[in-house]
């Protein structure tokens, strides 16, 4: 009973320890990037819609940061209205993809 104990908990530790990989799939994001072209994809673009500011660049963004963000302001937790209704039509895949495919395209620094 004991060695069944301690394999379980070594077998928790592992599965705790692995690193998490992205759920989305970089080529399914890639096919999806049209409504968040429009202003992510100009490099340097500020939008004078709600208030004037520099939209950030996506490419090279953390997967996990990118999901987060656009559950947050599917949720109505962030606020940008744009955002908020492109959000608001995507599935948490849609999401997944997205990130996915933004996490591996780094094209230079921010501008």
């Amino acid at each position: 009973m004991k060695t069944t104990t301690m394999t379980l908990c070594a077998s928790v530790l592992l599965a705790l320890a692995m690193p998490v990989q992205a759920a989305g799939d970089p080529k399914a994001g890639q096919l999806k990037t049209s409504m968040c072209a429009g202003c992510h994809g100009i490099p340097g673009w500020r939008t004078a819609y709600p208030s004037v500011y520099s939209v950030p660049k996506l490419g090279g963004q953390h997967a996990d940061y990118l999901v987060a963000a656009l559950k947050a302001y599917k949720s109505g937790e962030r606020s940008h209205p744009s955002m908020v209704g492109i959000a608001g039509s995507l599935s948490e895949q849609d999401m997944e993809d997205l990130a996915a495919y933004y996490a591996s395209s780094y094209s230079g620094p921010a501008n």
